[in-house]
């Protein structure tokens, strides 16, 4: 599987999940998740999956420190409702990261690792995207901001060509390069600027 070049360069997160290692499945329950991962999952790479990899990253920064964040060990509730605009698509990767599921998600084992119901939608409290701690009730709200990362203005063009079924080959490869350059520059160059991801911790 040939990816982009950048993806190898964004910083990868380390996670201990208590289930995994409890069921042999990763030494000390230690899991590496990178940007590639997220992209495997939605199938795609696009600013929509860069911000949820980035706000759940950041989140996880911001709420544990030096410590390793706990997968398991998070709520995630997000703004928008399920079925609105891309809040499945970033609902999908915060679980990845966190193991936070809604309805369908794992009910444990003894009452213990419960995954269930940690994934919510619709919360009109909530700014974008927020994270809480089960053991400490520690939380954050995170917002993402694309539009202040301007894409190259041939991309509106190139899509609607690429959508009507009358772009040329030359033409879909360029659109396929600007789209992912302005992926990179999220990642790589806006992944901790303030203006692009917003992060509030809110009163435990």
């Amino acid at each position: 599987m040939l990816l982009p070049e950048f993806f190898a360069r964004i910083p990868t997160i380390t996670l201990r999940d208590p289930l995994a290692e409890l069921l042999g499945a990763a030494e000390g329950g230690l899991i590496e998740y990178a940007f590639a991962d997220a992209v495997k999952l939605a199938g795609h790479s696009c600013p929509t999956v860069a911000g949820a990899w980035l706000m759940s990253v950041r989140a996880l920064r911001e709420l544990y420190g030096s410590e390793t964040p706990v997968r398991g060990n998070i709520a995630v509730t997000l703004h928008e409702n399920v079925d609105s605009g891309v809040a499945g698509v970033i609902a999908s990767i915060a679980t990845l990261l966190t193991g936070a599921a809604g309805d369908g998600g794992f009910k444990g084992l003894g009452g213990q690792h419960v995954r269930r119901g940690l994934l919510k939608f619709g919360a009109a409290d909530v700014a974008g995207l927020r994270f809480r701690r089960l053991d400490t009730g520690a939380a954050v709200d995170c917002a993402f901001r694309p539009q202040r990362v301007a894409a190259d203005p041939r991309l509106g063009e190139l899509m609607s060509a690429v959508i009507s079924g009358v772009a040329s080959n030359d033409e879909r490869e360029l659109f396929g390069k600007l789209w992912q350059a302005r992926v990179q520059s999220l990642l790589l160059e806006h992944g901790d600027d303030p203006a692009v991801i917003e992060i509030q911790r809110l009163p435990a």
